[in-house]
């Protein structure tokens, strides 16, 4: 989505209990979407989630390809 222009930056973080691949509209913002990975909820809530700027989870889950998924929805736009 980087090169299709749609997402401007991306940028990985690793901490001790997370791994985070956040996403930016614009490399000066905040992140528009965090894709968080904690092995610690792999029973019980999934190890992958999705995260919207507001702090909102759009989807948990512990297969990768499902979770992302959520993502590809919110690219679909009614063109008129």
């Amino acid at each position: 989505m980087v090169a299709a222009g749609e997402w401007r930056d991306y940028g990985i973080s690793s901490l001790r209990e997370v791994a985070i691949f956040s996403i930016f509209r614009h490399t000066s913002e905040n992140p528009v979407y965090r894709i968080e990975k904690r092995p610690k909820l792999a029973n019980k809530q999934g190890i992958y989630c999705v995260v919207a700027m507001n702090g909102q989870v759009l989807k948990r889950g512990r297969d990768l390809k499902t979770v992302l998924a959520v993502l590809e929805r919110k690219m679909i736009r009614a063109v008129s």
